[in-house]
Protein backbone atom coordinates (compact mmCIF):
# COMPACT_ATOMS: atom_id res chain seq x y z
CA UNK A 1 0.00 0.00 0.00
CA UNK A 2 1.15 3.91 0.64
CA UNK A 3 0.35 4.45 -3.22
CA UNK A 4 -0.01 8.53 -4.18
CA UNK A 5 -3.34 9.27 -5.53
CA UNK A 6 -3.23 12.79 -4.71
CA UNK A 7 -1.08 15.77 -3.01
CA UNK A 8 -2.64 18.67 -1.40
CA UNK A 9 -1.05 21.74 -0.83
CA UNK A 10 -0.80 23.27 2.64
CA UNK A 11 -3.57 26.10 1.96
CA UNK A 12 -5.90 23.82 0.35
CA UNK A 13 -5.85 20.94 3.14
CA UNK A 14 -5.72 23.11 6.41
CA UNK A 15 -8.72 24.89 4.74
CA UNK A 16 -10.41 21.23 4.88
CA UNK A 17 -9.78 20.81 8.18
CA UNK A 18 -10.81 23.89 9.54
CA UNK A 19 -14.31 23.66 7.99
CA UNK A 20 -14.60 20.02 9.00
CA UNK A 21 -13.77 21.43 13.04
CA UNK A 22 -16.10 24.31 12.50
CA UNK A 23 -18.70 21.71 11.67
CA UNK A 24 -18.03 19.48 13.77
CA UNK A 25 -18.28 21.84 16.99
CA UNK A 26 -21.39 22.82 15.74
CA UNK A 27 -22.84 18.95 15.47
CA UNK A 28 -21.73 18.74 19.10
CA UNK A 29 -22.38 21.70 21.09
CA UNK A 30 -25.32 20.84 22.68
CA UNK A 31 -23.84 17.62 23.73
CA UNK A 32 -21.17 18.97 25.15
CA UNK A 33 -22.82 21.91 26.74
CA UNK A 34 -25.27 19.47 28.27
CA UNK A 35 -22.31 17.31 29.68
CA UNK A 36 -20.94 20.13 31.49
CA UNK A 37 -24.26 20.68 33.18
CA UNK A 38 -24.20 16.89 33.89
CA UNK A 39 -27.49 16.39 31.82
CA UNK A 40 -28.34 13.45 28.77
CA UNK A 41 -30.96 13.92 26.36
CA UNK A 42 -32.89 10.94 25.43
CA UNK A 43 -32.74 12.02 21.45
CA UNK A 44 -29.38 14.01 20.95
CA UNK A 45 -26.88 12.20 23.21
CA UNK A 46 -27.67 8.33 21.70
CA UNK A 47 -25.11 8.45 19.67
CA UNK A 48 -22.68 9.32 22.33
CA UNK A 49 -23.24 6.31 24.12
CA UNK A 50 -24.23 3.54 21.62
CA UNK A 51 -21.75 3.69 19.74
CA UNK A 52 -20.11 5.63 21.84
CA UNK A 53 -18.83 9.10 20.31
CA UNK A 54 -16.34 11.67 21.29
CA UNK A 55 -16.68 14.87 20.17
CA UNK A 56 -13.03 15.86 20.31
CA UNK A 57 -12.27 12.70 17.33
CA UNK A 58 -14.91 13.65 15.32
CA UNK A 59 -13.48 17.32 14.91
CA UNK A 60 -10.12 15.95 13.91
CA UNK A 61 -9.98 15.53 10.25
CA UNK A 62 -8.11 13.29 8.42
CA UNK A 63 -7.71 13.15 4.43
CA UNK A 64 -8.09 9.30 3.79
CA UNK A 65 -5.84 6.88 2.35
CA UNK A 66 -3.39 7.84 -0.50
CA UNK A 67 -3.06 11.34 0.21
CA UNK A 68 -0.08 13.67 0.86
CA UNK A 69 -0.41 16.79 2.89
CA UNK A 70 2.01 19.23 2.11
CA UNK A 71 2.98 21.25 5.64
CA UNK A 72 1.74 19.02 7.80
CA UNK A 73 5.03 18.24 9.67
CA UNK A 74 3.11 18.59 12.71
CA UNK A 75 1.09 15.14 11.79
CA UNK A 76 4.28 13.51 11.39
CA UNK A 77 3.94 11.90 15.33
CA UNK A 78 0.58 11.10 15.13
CA UNK A 79 -0.40 7.66 15.39
CA UNK A 80 -0.98 6.10 11.84
CA UNK A 81 0.90 8.86 10.02
CA UNK A 82 4.16 8.83 7.90
CA UNK A 83 6.50 11.15 6.35
CA UNK A 84 7.40 11.36 3.06
CA UNK A 85 9.51 13.74 1.16
CA UNK A 86 6.61 15.32 -0.49
CA UNK A 87 4.91 15.51 3.00
CA UNK A 88 2.84 13.49 5.44
CA UNK A 89 -0.17 10.86 4.93
CA UNK A 90 -2.18 8.08 6.22
CA UNK A 91 0.06 5.28 7.21
CA UNK A 92 -2.33 3.28 5.76
CA UNK A 93 -0.60 0.10 5.27
CA UNK A 94 -0.20 -0.41 9.15
CA UNK A 95 -3.11 0.43 9.37
CA UNK A 96 -4.79 -2.22 7.02
CA UNK A 97 -2.27 -5.03 8.95
CA UNK A 98 -4.11 -3.84 11.70
CA UNK A 99 -7.72 -3.82 11.01
CA UNK A 100 -7.50 -5.87 8.16
CA UNK A 101 -10.67 -8.29 9.62
CA UNK A 102 -12.23 -5.12 10.24
CA UNK A 103 -12.00 -3.89 7.00
CA UNK A 104 -12.58 -7.64 5.07
CA UNK A 105 -16.27 -7.83 7.31
CA UNK A 106 -17.09 -3.89 6.77
CA UNK A 107 -16.55 -4.21 2.80
CA UNK A 108 -18.41 -7.40 2.29
CA UNK A 109 -21.47 -6.23 5.21
CA UNK A 110 -21.53 -3.13 2.64
CA UNK A 111 -21.70 -4.87 -0.43
CA UNK A 112 -24.39 -7.65 0.84
CA UNK A 113 -26.90 -4.57 1.95
CA UNK A 114 -26.13 -1.86 -1.19
CA UNK A 115 -27.12 -5.51 -3.37
CA UNK A 116 -30.12 -5.82 -1.62
CA UNK A 117 -33.50 -3.84 -1.97
CA UNK A 118 -34.79 -1.87 1.05
CA UNK A 119 -37.63 -3.45 2.83
CA UNK A 120 -39.83 -0.62 4.02
CA UNK A 121 -42.21 -0.87 6.45
CA UNK A 122 -40.99 -1.83 9.78
CA UNK A 123 -42.66 1.02 11.31
CA UNK A 124 -39.81 1.17 14.03
CA UNK A 125 -41.76 -1.50 15.73
CA UNK A 126 -38.28 -2.35 17.59
CA UNK A 127 -38.43 0.38 20.34
CA UNK A 128 -42.10 -1.22 21.29
CA UNK A 129 -40.57 -4.32 21.53
CA UNK A 130 -37.94 -3.20 23.72
CA UNK A 131 -40.60 -2.29 26.60
CA UNK A 132 -43.45 -5.07 25.91
CA UNK A 133 -44.73 -6.43 29.27
CA UNK A 134 -41.53 -4.83 30.84
CA UNK A 135 -42.01 -2.80 34.01
CA UNK A 136 -38.87 -0.77 32.79
CA UNK A 137 -38.16 1.43 29.96
CA UNK A 138 -34.81 1.91 28.24
CA UNK A 139 -35.30 6.04 28.78
CA UNK A 140 -36.96 8.33 31.44
CA UNK A 141 -39.22 9.34 29.70
CA UNK A 142 -43.32 8.51 29.76
CA UNK A 143 -44.80 6.28 27.43
CA UNK A 144 -47.13 8.13 24.76
CA UNK A 145 -49.69 5.36 25.24
CA UNK A 146 -49.21 3.94 28.72
CA UNK A 147 -47.87 0.53 29.16
CA UNK A 148 -51.23 -1.24 28.30
CA UNK A 149 -51.26 0.98 24.95
CA UNK A 150 -47.56 -0.22 24.12
CA UNK A 151 -48.10 -3.84 24.55
CA UNK A 152 -51.13 -3.43 22.52
CA UNK A 153 -49.50 -2.22 19.72
CA UNK A 154 -46.95 -4.94 19.74
CA UNK A 155 -49.67 -7.98 19.75
CA UNK A 156 -51.67 -6.29 17.09
CA UNK A 157 -48.54 -6.05 14.60
CA UNK A 158 -46.17 -7.98 12.79
CA UNK A 159 -42.96 -7.21 14.26
CA UNK A 160 -40.14 -7.89 11.39
CA UNK A 161 -36.62 -6.92 12.85
CA UNK A 162 -33.68 -7.78 10.45
CA UNK A 163 -30.86 -6.41 12.45
CA UNK A 164 -29.23 -7.99 15.42
CA UNK A 165 -28.40 -4.52 17.41
CA UNK A 166 -32.20 -3.86 17.61
CA UNK A 167 -33.22 -7.18 17.99
CA UNK A 168 -31.13 -8.19 21.12
CA UNK A 169 -32.90 -5.57 23.45
CA UNK A 170 -36.16 -6.65 22.91
CA UNK A 171 -38.29 -8.19 26.08
CA UNK A 172 -38.64 -12.00 26.38
CA UNK A 173 -42.17 -11.91 25.48
CA UNK A 174 -41.28 -9.65 22.57
CA UNK A 175 -37.98 -11.42 20.97
CA UNK A 176 -40.52 -14.54 19.86
CA UNK A 177 -42.72 -12.20 17.92
CA UNK A 178 -40.15 -11.23 15.79
CA UNK A 179 -40.07 -13.26 12.51
CA UNK A 180 -36.73 -13.56 12.36
CA UNK A 181 -33.83 -14.52 14.61
CA UNK A 182 -31.33 -12.19 13.65
CA UNK A 183 -27.82 -13.38 14.96
CA UNK A 184 -23.83 -11.71 14.86
CA UNK A 185 -23.17 -14.21 12.61
CA UNK A 186 -25.92 -13.47 10.26
CA UNK A 187 -25.76 -9.84 9.90
CA UNK A 188 -24.42 -10.02 6.78
CA UNK A 189 -27.06 -12.32 4.99
CA UNK A 190 -29.96 -10.12 7.65
CA UNK A 191 -28.94 -6.30 6.51
CA UNK A 192 -30.79 -4.77 4.23
CA UNK A 193 -30.64 -0.95 3.09
CA UNK A 194 -33.90 0.14 4.86
CA UNK A 195 -33.57 -0.71 8.28
CA UNK A 196 -32.98 2.47 10.25
CA UNK A 197 -30.10 0.73 12.09
CA UNK A 198 -28.21 -0.06 9.47
CA UNK A 199 -28.39 3.55 8.70
CA UNK A 200 -27.11 5.10 11.51
CA UNK A 201 -24.30 1.92 11.55
CA UNK A 202 -22.90 3.82 8.53
CA UNK A 203 -21.33 6.49 11.23
CA UNK A 204 -20.16 3.15 12.97
CA UNK A 205 -18.29 1.58 10.23
CA UNK A 206 -16.70 5.41 9.50
CA UNK A 207 -15.63 5.52 12.94
CA UNK A 208 -13.95 2.12 12.97
CA UNK A 209 -11.99 2.28 10.07
CA UNK A 210 -10.28 5.83 11.57
CA UNK A 211 -8.24 7.91 9.27
CA UNK A 212 -8.60 5.58 6.27
CA UNK A 213 -11.96 7.54 5.54
CA UNK A 214 -11.74 11.43 4.85
CA UNK A 215 -13.44 13.46 7.67
CA UNK A 216 -16.12 14.91 5.35
CA UNK A 217 -17.43 11.57 5.33
CA UNK A 218 -17.32 10.78 8.40
CA UNK A 219 -19.38 13.56 9.09
CA UNK A 220 -21.71 13.21 6.56
CA UNK A 221 -22.49 9.54 8.34
CA UNK A 222 -22.74 10.46 12.00
CA UNK A 223 -25.06 13.32 10.67
CA UNK A 224 -27.67 10.60 8.88
CA UNK A 225 -27.15 8.76 11.95
CA UNK A 226 -28.07 11.84 14.43
CA UNK A 227 -30.90 12.32 11.78
CA UNK A 228 -32.24 8.77 11.66
CA UNK A 229 -32.13 8.38 15.86
CA UNK A 230 -34.82 11.60 15.48
CA UNK A 231 -36.94 9.74 13.24
CA UNK A 232 -36.67 6.33 15.30
CA UNK A 233 -37.47 8.11 18.63
CA UNK A 234 -40.12 9.86 17.08
CA UNK A 235 -41.99 6.74 16.26
CA UNK A 236 -41.00 5.11 19.57
CA UNK A 237 -43.78 4.28 22.40
CA UNK A 238 -42.15 7.32 24.00
CA UNK A 239 -43.64 10.48 24.59
CA UNK A 240 -41.24 13.39 23.83
CA UNK A 241 -43.52 16.53 23.22
CA UNK A 242 -42.38 17.94 26.26
CA UNK A 243 -38.75 17.94 23.95
CA UNK A 244 -40.34 19.57 21.35
CA UNK A 245 -40.63 16.29 19.21
CA UNK A 246 -43.83 15.32 17.50
CA UNK A 247 -44.48 12.23 17.23
CA UNK A 248 -45.14 9.67 14.11
CA UNK A 249 -48.27 8.04 15.19
CA UNK A 250 -46.88 3.84 13.78
CA UNK A 251 -49.75 3.02 15.24
CA UNK A 252 -52.62 4.79 12.73
CA UNK A 253 -52.37 4.89 8.61
CA UNK A 254 -51.71 8.26 8.79
CA UNK A 255 -48.46 7.33 10.94
CA UNK A 256 -47.37 4.14 9.28
CA UNK A 257 -47.85 6.37 6.20
CA UNK A 258 -45.35 8.87 7.35
CA UNK A 259 -42.68 6.50 8.66
CA UNK A 260 -42.47 4.67 5.45
CA UNK A 261 -41.84 8.37 3.92
CA UNK A 262 -39.25 8.80 5.45
CA UNK A 263 -37.35 5.54 6.02
CA UNK A 264 -37.76 5.40 2.06
CA UNK A 265 -35.85 8.55 1.70
CA UNK A 266 -33.23 7.66 4.86
CA UNK A 267 -32.00 4.50 2.70
CA UNK A 268 -32.00 6.80 0.19
CA UNK A 269 -29.54 8.55 1.38
CA UNK A 270 -27.58 5.75 3.60
CA UNK A 271 -27.21 4.33 0.08
CA UNK A 272 -25.09 7.14 -1.11
CA UNK A 273 -22.99 6.66 2.39
CA UNK A 274 -22.93 3.49 1.49
CA UNK A 275 -21.26 3.50 -1.96
CA UNK A 276 -18.99 6.56 -0.72
CA UNK A 277 -17.58 3.68 1.78
CA UNK A 278 -17.21 1.08 -0.48
CA UNK A 279 -15.44 3.69 -3.19
CA UNK A 280 -12.48 3.90 0.08
CA UNK A 281 -12.85 0.22 0.93
CA UNK A 282 -12.70 -1.36 -2.27
CA UNK A 283 -9.26 -0.81 -2.93
CA UNK A 284 -7.88 -1.55 0.67
CA UNK A 285 -10.26 -4.83 0.87
CA UNK A 286 -8.44 -6.19 -2.33
CA UNK A 287 -5.09 -5.65 -0.73
CA UNK A 288 -5.94 -6.95 2.51
CA UNK A 289 -7.60 -9.93 0.58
Amino acid sequence: MGDVVEVLAERAWRARADAHAARADALTAGHRARKARGESHPVEDFLYTYYPTRPSRLRRWHPGAGIVLVGAGERAGWRHYVAEDEGVRVDDATLLRERAATVDFVAGLLRATADRAPQLGCFGLHEWAMVHRDDATRHPVALRLGAAGTDEVVETHRIRCSHFDAYRFFTPTAAPRNTLRPTRESQVELEQPGCLHAGMDLYKWADKLGPLVPGELLLDAFTLARDIRELDMRASPYDLADLGYAPVRIETPEGKAAYVDAQRAFAERGGVLRRRLLDVLDPLSATVG
